[in-house]
């Protein structure tokens, strides 16, 4: 195991990735001995996840910041597309988070309008958001003093121009919440090609410009140039990439890329960039992109990171400051509101469809739409954060229709996912079932058993690298739910599809486990659902 220089008896270390599962394009923030980190959500509520922590080594998961339609409106949200690469900055006392909202990506465009919302504290409240441009992806905010910059990629649609004409910055305006003047194109180091991800930090009199460069696959990488000017011209550093694992096949860590820097109030400095752990060697990564952490030095004016490889396991940034509260892996649905390890698919989780105190300690969920609809499905899922685990919840329903269908999923997108459902035969009959989506792809598999109409069973799933194996249980202990299925289709490499070089589908958030239901009847049937449980093999 890599492990930091500095790591030493008195220091908690963490492995890596710290934020495991779905938690890509990290914005990485300290205020006071406070630490926070926020990532991507995509087409799930609520928008902008956020971790906090004191020593870097124990994170407390906050929830998401963009929790109702006021702040975000996913509907109609493309696969991968809605909240892409957040910036969470703090000045003036307040906390600003910058986020952009994609509703296309296909066919040459990217529309990605970026807004601001603001808040005096964490937990907000969070103000309406601002729409400050649309002219391209990836913005942060800079704060420079008394100045403060968005920077951004520009997007260029035209054929031919490889859909990006470089970097930008734009004079912001704090106190009014808008952008002032015309954008400055930021002179960047000769043959720099396609940049993203741009954060601008300023460290001894210079400027220096983080971003993603290779892609966001396996030669995805963190580079580092640097400028007397904010708006450059800008150097690359000789030295290469500040982290990248593209020549190391081998390496566990891999995809590293897209990063922020943060400094700790003893003056040291850490990266914060996503990484992914594939099923073999460049193989699909069903865990998604998740978030890593590594020590910085400076050297020659330059940050590096020893070796320039992700490390394995590195030294916290400070003493042990507890375990924090950890996201709960059993949930009885016990509290009024869902706990932050769930999320919901394009619609937040308010009473019209969601509700904890209908039934005591039980979550009725009503049906929603079809698997390919864009909006209105009823999916409350959270992250599979093991390449080894396993899912269970118990499911009271009583299916009328072969319309009405309940149960548990794992889950990629529209197009990618296994379910484990009770739903009725044409008779009316509840019966257990498997389908499947395979790049839209349907396959019913035979019925599994005969059920008790609204009789309660247990479901549940288990992951085992690229295979995925359900099971159920209708008091008499588990039984196998059909054959085993594969795992793989639930990956970034596999859910992304093109025609010929144009997007049709990106693959960027990683597999979801589940609660799943459906009505085609448009109803709304419910059902209701207990203790949940998700159990991960401790090797991670």
């Amino acid at each position: 195991m890599s492990q930091s220089p500095d790591a030493g008896a008195t220091r908690p270390a963490f492995r890596n990735p710290v934020l495991p599962g779905s938690h890509p394009d990290p914005s990485i923030l300290r205020v006071g001995a406070d630490y926070y980190l926020a990532t991507s959500t995509f087409e799930w509520y609520p928008g902008v996840r956020v971790h906090h922590s004191r020593d870097l080594a124990h994170w407390r998961p906050l929830g998401g910041i963009l929790d109702r339609t006021r702040l975000l409106d996913l509907t109609g949200c493309p696969d991968s597309g809605g909240v892409w690469a957040p910036n969470l900055t703090h000045a003036g006392g307040l906390f600003h988070l910058v986020f952009g909202n994609v509703s296309t990506y296909a066919g040459g465009f990217t529309d990605c309008p970026n807004y601001v919302t603001t808040a005096p504290s964490i937990e907000g409240p969070w103000s309406d958001p601002v729409l400050l441009h649309a002219r391209g992806f990836d913005a942060s905010l800079f704060h420079d003093g008394d100045t403060s910059w968005l920077v951004n990629l520009v997007h260029d649609w035209r054929p031919g121009h490889g859909g990006s004409a470089g970097l930008e910055a734009t004079r912001y305006d704090p106190t009014a919440r808008r952008l002032v003047g015309d954008p400055v194109r930021i002179q960047l180091p000769p043959g720099a090609g396609w940049i993203e991800g741009p954060n601008l930090y300023r460290h001894d009199d210079r400027y220096y410009l983080v971003t993603a460069d290779g892609g966001t696959g396996y030669d995805h990488q963190v580079t580092v140039s640097r400028s007397r000017h904010l708006a450059g011209p800008y150097e690359r550093d000789r030295n290469g990439p500040l982290v990248t694992a593209r020549h190391r096949p081998d390496w566990l860590l891999q995809k590293a890329g897209h990063g922020s820097l943060v400094r700790t109030p003893t003056g040291d400095w850490h990266l914060a960039y996503l990484v992914a752990r594939p099923h073999g060697t460049h193989g699909p990564c069903i865990l998604g992109r998740e978030t890593a952490l590594t020590p910085v030095r400076w050297a020659d004016g330059w940050p590096t990171v020893p070796g320039g490889l992700p490390p394995l396991e590195v030294a916290a940034a400070g003493p042990r400051s507890g375990p924090g509260l950890p996201v709960a892996d059993v949930d009885g649905f016990d509290r009024p509101r869902l706990g932050p390890q769930w999320s919901t698919l394009r619609r937040p989780a308010d009473p019209g469809w969601v509700s904890l105190t209908e039934r005591l300690s039980h979550l009725r969920i009503r049906g929603g739409r079809s698997p390919r609809s864009l909006v209105g499905p009823s999916l409350v899922a959270r992250r599979v954060t093991d390449r080894r685990c396993a899912f269970d919840a118990t499911v009271e329903y009583r299916p009328r229709t072969l319309g009405h269908l309940a149960g548990i999923t794992a889950y990629y997108n529209t197009r990618n996912w296994h379910h484990l459902h009770v739903t009725a035969d044409d008779t009316g009959t509840p019966v257990l079932r498997v389908a499947t989506s395979d790049r839209g792809a349907l396959t019913v598999h035979p019925t599994t058993a005969a059920l008790t109409d609204g009789a309660p069973v247990r479901l549940g799933l288990d992951l085992d690298g690229a295979e995925l194996r359900f099971r159920y249980d209708t008091g008499g202990g588990w039984q196998p739910a059909g054959s085993s299925l594969d795992a793989t289709v639930l990956s970034d490499e596999h859910a992304a599809e093109f025609d010929g070089d144009q997007i049709r589908t990106l693959g960027f958030t990683g597999a979801f486990v589940g609660l799943w239901v459906w009505d085609l009847d448009g109803h709304g049937h419910h059902a209701d659902f207990d203790d949940a449980v998700y159990t991960a093999d401790p090797a991670r």
